[in-house]
């Protein structure tokens, strides 16, 4: 993909930033306070030096009026340091105050983009990138406001002010210290042209790497069970080398930095001592003790800012990088959107059609091809066909996660795209062959997290599925913690709770079955096909049937064929028929299946 401008970036960044652009405001007037009282103490020891403590001083001044000018001036240069402390403090914590508001906008505004993103999306990506972008491209976007943002404003007014400082304190060392800012400026932009080409292939590695470690840790047990440990060891030790390379290459560069400054600060120096001391012994003197110290510690101001630099160059390359990431995925296209109008669904009884319906996932690579049916509320109807014949994809469109690209999809006479998402799937009760289950007690699985759905709704749910019995066996029952996934749990318990799950929200009139019994043994398959049996009732069901045993006495039976309706009928008229759901039921029943 292509890099944005990073002036676009850092204006989309900014919009993030408006919010608390007040407290910014305070922060920038803390750092510009904070320039000039750094470099007022330079001009206290000057003074200090040139009134109290040199030879020619006032000769007149007794010994006990020196010391008490140099007391004086010590509790100046006390006093302001303190000063300068408890505003660099304040600023600190108002920084990061503001830094973390920021994260905390970032990701919400990230995971509601996820949340809306379309299944198609999360087919093409891989977890390791999208949790990458949830956390450290976050964090590294706060560190460019707090410490990068703020903290080059105050590195750049401490540069600017201390060379005003120096300009007024002495014009002619100034003008020497000046000598070596082409040198400074060439080596030091040399330097961070090479750190950010670094930055950028560190961080490209470190995501390819976290990629295939979530890769490895989400399919270990399919890793294991083909003996592909060697070879997926292989892949993550080359991916590990190849960050190894790049972060080497970024510390190498990264150390060339220090160095540089050490050498041009000694640079300075000399050059400070060899003017100053031509202007001390001079007959007469046109340079003081005092200027000549003054001078030294503004060497010490000036190249501290130039050492934090480079930890800012470094933040703004690395969080540059980030928003280029993070805001192309802000950007990725939705697909399937929300109309701006949505229409309004009266009573729902049930009632669906697929009218002449084409669907392709990639270009014309149709899945679905002229597919037309209706099903009436209370209807059980069962879909069957080979893999790949289109089976899922129905429910997919049924329950917008992907949009079509011909034809319409009717829910209660509204085509289903000028419905919003969430007043369509509110009435969809949806179990899937392996369901998913989140880190938390059963309760907490079955309701969602819903505090409203009372415990006696729960059970009662649970209880008519089948599945209260083997939760009353779990250690806590209802309040056992479960694991993200559920290990302990066979295939078949976690249907029977995905099951009470759809059945606690009440879907209403709709529950869309797929191939839920097809990974089970048959006793559990008897519990579930019982369960299926009492919340179909008066309501209408779609079934994706992988066993076609279990789909008997539904109403009708829709038998697809590379992505056409070939047949439809009872189990028994199929079945009398010498067509192609005979075939799919003869080779299930020789267990070809």
């Amino acid at each position: 993909m292509k890099a944005r401008p990073s002036r676009g970036l850092f204006r989309r960044l900014l919009g993030f930033v408006r919010p608390y652009r007040a407290y910014l405001a305070v922060a920038l007037v803390g750092v510009l306070v904070l320039a000039f009282l750094v470099n007022a103490l330079p001009v206290l020891l000057k003074q200090a030096i040139d009134k109290y403590l040199v030879a020619g001083a006032d000769a007149e001044l007794t010994t006990e009026t020196r010391l008490l000018g140099l007391l004086h001036y010590g509790g100046l240069y006390l006093g302001l340091a303190a000063l300068a402390y408890l505003i660099r403090f304040g600023q600190t914590y108002l920084m990061s105050w503001v830094g973390q508001h920021i994260v905390r906008d970032i990701r919400a505004t990230l995971f509601n983009k996820l949340l809306r993103l379309p299944l198609a999306f999360y087919d093409r990506s891989a977890v390791g990138r999208l949790l990458t972008r949830m956390t450290s491209d976050v964090e590294s976007m706060q560190r460019l406001v707090t410490d990068g943002l703020v903290g080059l404003t105050g590195d750049i007014l401490l540069l600017v002010v201390t060379l005003g400082y120096m300009l007024v304190v002495s014009p002619a060392l100034a003008l020497a210290m000046c000598l070596i800012l082409p040198l400074l400026i060439g080596l030091l932009t040399f330097l961070n042209v090479r750190l950010r080409r670094t930055h950028r292939e560190v961080r490209s590695a470190q995501s390819s790497l976290n990629a295939l470690l979530q890769e490895s840790l989400t399919g270990m047990s399919t890793i294991q069970l083909f003996g592909r440990e060697e070879r997926q060891q292989a892949k993550f030790n080359q991916r590990s080398a190849t960050l190894f390379d790049k972060f080497n290459d970024s510390v190498r560069w990264f150390s060339y930095y220090f160095p540089t400054l050490d050498m041009t600060r000694g640079l300075a120096i000399s050059l400070v001592l060899a003017v100053g001391g031509i202007g001390l012994l001079a007959d007469p003197p046109w340079i003081t003790l005092g200027i000549v110290v003054a001078f030294l510690d503004y060497i010490r101001v000036f190249f501290q800012p130039l050492e934090d630099l480079s930890d800012k160059s470094s933040i703004f390359q690395e969080a540059m990088a980030s928003c280029e990431r993070i805001f192309a995925l802000i950007d990725t296209p939705e697909e399937v959107h929300d109309p701006a109008e949505p229409a309004t669904l009266g009573p729902v009884a049930g009632h669906v059609v697929f009218d002449q319906v084409w669907f392709a996932y990639n270009d014309e690579d149709w899945v679905l091809r002229d597919v037309s049916f209706s099903i009436e509320p209370g209807e059980a109807v069962a879909i069957v066909g080979a893999t790949g014949a289109g089976k899922t994809s129905v429910i997919s469109l049924l329950a917008r996660f992907y949009d079509v690209q011909r034809g319409h999809v009717r829910f209660e006479g509204v085509d289903v795209r000028d419905l919003r998402q969430r007043d369509l799937r509110k009435h969809l009760g949806i179990v899937i062959q392996d369901p998913f289950i989140f880190a938390g007690t059963v309760e907490e699985n079955i309701t969602l997290r819903d505090g409203s759905i009372p415990r006696e709704q729960v059970v009662e749910a649970a209880r008519h599925v089948n599945a209260h019995d083997f939760i009353e066996r779990l250690p806590r029952g209802y309040d056992t913690q479960l694991g993200e996934g559920a290990l302990t749990l066979s295939t078949g318990q976690k249907q029977l709770l995905a099951l009470a799950r759809a059945l606690v929200h009440n879907p209403e009139v709709l529950l869309i079955l797929d191939e839920a019994t097809a990974n089970v043994d048959t006793e559990t398959e008897r519990l579930i096909q019982d369960a299926f049996n009492k919340v179909m009732h008066e309501r209408t069901s779609i079934i994706i049937a992988h066993r076609l045993s279990t789909i008997r006495h539904v109403d009708r039976i829709l038998v697809m064929r590379e992505g056409r309706i070939v047949e439809q009928g009872t189990h028994q008229n199929l079945v009398a028929q010498d067509g192609y759901y005979r075939k799919l039921y003869e080779w299930m029943s020789y267990g070809l299946s």
